[in-house]
């Protein structure tokens, strides 16, 4: 039995058969541009999108699904921004029973037809980019330029990478096969087989709200490519660019001849737990989740009917040696510390230095000039607001300004935090980044997570001690992003054999416009499943092939 191109298919073939090369050659390559220019997307499409996102504001979303009648508002800028959106709520069992009822014809459409499907969805949310750019922006506080790269074209591209990875999965193996075994004097055996790619059954994805859609996309559009029916839920405060997502999801469906409650938004009345109600339901067989460490533990350790692939927390690591190049070190640094005000599951928290100072380029440098030069690089990054909001973006959550104020009671500090008024949206809530200054056996606040604009130059005895301080603290603790600066091959080597011992990512010697905070689809991991921080990784065969499963069934020829 042969699968028919689905239309769909046919339409984007050449798009995901250049996905399928580009995660196996690992180079650069991206299916949509990250650059928001008129001259890429043309004259009107900022307007177009701004209008599009101003027009959902204080109405309800519109949004045809299963559901109770009632809606819900739970979303507050960190722009400062009223925004005012109601959706549509529904029950556990609603979701759960309309998206279980869409599955069999999905199942049966074949790997082609959802594959095709699938792309159109992307393609649709491209053409919706400015749009999902500023529910992004205006719901988990980036600045607008990283919401339209992060949210908007990288996270297109994340979901197209899990596409391509569950395809090449599915079609691994041949979807129908002849058997002939010989059987003495008589006629040989012959057996006719067939191979049925199966989901598993509804797929939930738990949103966060840093990072709504490049976290999400990929488990959305892995589990949906795989036959299985998703349910999202978003963060209460970050559910736009989501509820966008979904209503371009269920267009692309009908349209597709598909049962739209394939993909359902699952919108959260304050105090309902929704999300943990949906995860332990007996019908969910798949759980993604990205947020706190203390919630994807529970996550694995109780939706125990269901395959759960979380991305929680971690301590990463910098380990300073040397440098040829110091003001290009603290300069790549400073950026890393700055962008996003530190609200990034990647970047670094523990810069470890030999409290004698390293070697570099401008000759010894103390350890309190190597602080003091990071320090310098995120002073110089956010002296003046009008530049420095558009790298800081916004605080989301009243934690990371919990955290700022408990901070301030924690070692010396090298950089206080500052607040800063956005000279655009003056209720937007802006901090800049502070940077604190630890003793090695300062380990009890050094070795937990600080999330947000917090950082420690931690001094060590020596670069050997703070290889043994990242091996003992990523592998309890866990770790997304590591990095090292030396100017020697032996401490280069020596950091890499520690990170593969601890599973975690290493960028070496970052002095330039890579930062160790940023990952690329198609050929950057991230994540590796390898340590506490995740328990899968974006993207790899594991994250998708057990979406589904194989079932055959023989016949005599």
């Amino acid at each position: 039995m042969t699968e028919t191109p689905h239309p769909l298919y046919d339409r984007h073939a050449e798009t995901l058969n250049r996905a399928l090369t580009a995660i196996t050659e690992r180079g650069y390559w991206s299916a949509y541009p990250e650059s928001p220019s008129p001259r890429v997307y043309g004259e009107t499409a900022a307007a177009d999108g701004r209008a599009a996102f101003e027009a959902y504001l204080h109405g309800d979303f519109p949004l045809d699904q299963p559901g109770d009648g009632g809606t819900v508002a739970t979303e507050a800028s960190p722009f400062g921004l009223e925004l005012g959106v109601r959706y549509p709520h529904a029950a556990a069992d609603q979701l759960v029973g309309a998206a279980t009822a869409a599955l069999p014809a999905w199942r049966d459409a074949g790997p082609q037809a959802r594959a095709g499907v699938c792309l159109e969805i992307l393609d649709r949310l491209h053409k919706h980019i400015f749009e999902l750019a500023n529910a992004v922006q205006f719901t988990s506080g980036q600045a607008f330029v990283m919401a339209f790269q992060a949210g908007g074209a990288h996270a297109l591209d994340r979901a197209l990478e899990a596409v391509a990875y569950a395809y090449a999965e599915m079609t691994r193996h041949p979807g129908t096969a002849g058997w002939e075994k010989a059987a003495g004097k008589g006629d040989p055996l012959r057996m006719t087989k067939t191979f049925h790619v199966v989901p598993r059954g509804v797929a939930l994805v738990i949103g966060c709200n840093t990072f709504p859609t490049w976290n999400s996309y990929p488990g959305l559009f892995a589990s949906l490519v795989t036959g299985n029916p998703v349910v999202v839920k978003p963060h209460p405060r970050a559910v736009l660019p989501l509820a966008i997502t979904v209503r371009y999801a269920r267009e692309v469906l009908a349209e597709a001849g598909f049962d739209p409650n394939l993909v359902l938004l699952a919108a959260e009345a304050p105090g309902e737990t929704l999300a943990s109600t949906l995860a332990l339901h007996p019908s969910v067989r798949i759980v993604d989740f990205t947020g706190s460490t203390e919630y994807g533990d529970w996550l694995e350790a109780n939706a125990r009917q269901a395959a759960v692939y979380t991305e929680k927390a971690g301590l990463n690591t910098v380990v300073v040696d040397s440098t040829d190049d110091f003001a290009g070190m603290c300069r790549n640094l400073g950026f890393t510390l700055t962008l996003y005000s530190g609200q990034m599951c990647t970047t670094s928290q523990n810069i470890l230095i030999p409290s004698g100072g390293i070697e570099t380029d401008q000759g010894h440098k103390s350890f309190d000039e190597v602080a003091g030069g990071i320090a310098a690089a995120v002073g110089k990054l956010t002296a003046d607001p009008a530049r420095g909001v558009e790298l800081t973006g916004a605080i989301v959550n009243d934690g990371v300004l919990e955290r700022l104020d408990e901070i301030t009671k924690v070692g010396e500090p090298v950089l206080e935090s500052r607040t800063v008024e956005h000279p655009a949206f003056p209720g937007a809530v802006v901090r800049t980044p502070t940077i604190v200054k630890l003793a090695a056996d300062d380990n009890a606040t050094y070795s937990r997570e600080w999330f947000g604009p917090i950082s420690f130059a931690i001094a060590t005895d020596s670069t050997a001690h703070s290889l043994e301080i990242l091996r003992s603290t990523v592998g309890e603790k866990g770790a997304l992003t590591a990095a090292v600066y030396s100017t020697d091959e032996a401490v280069l080597d020596a950091a890499e054999a520690t990170a593969i011992e601890v599973g975690v990512h290493l960028s070496c010697n970052l002095t330039g416009g890579v930062f160790v905070n940023q990952s690329a689809a198609f050929s950057d991991f991230h994540g590796s499943g390898a340590n506490p921080a995740a328990n899968s990784a974006l993207t790899d065969g594991a994250y998708v092939a057990n979406r589904f499963r194989v079932v055959q069934s023989r016949r005599h020829a």
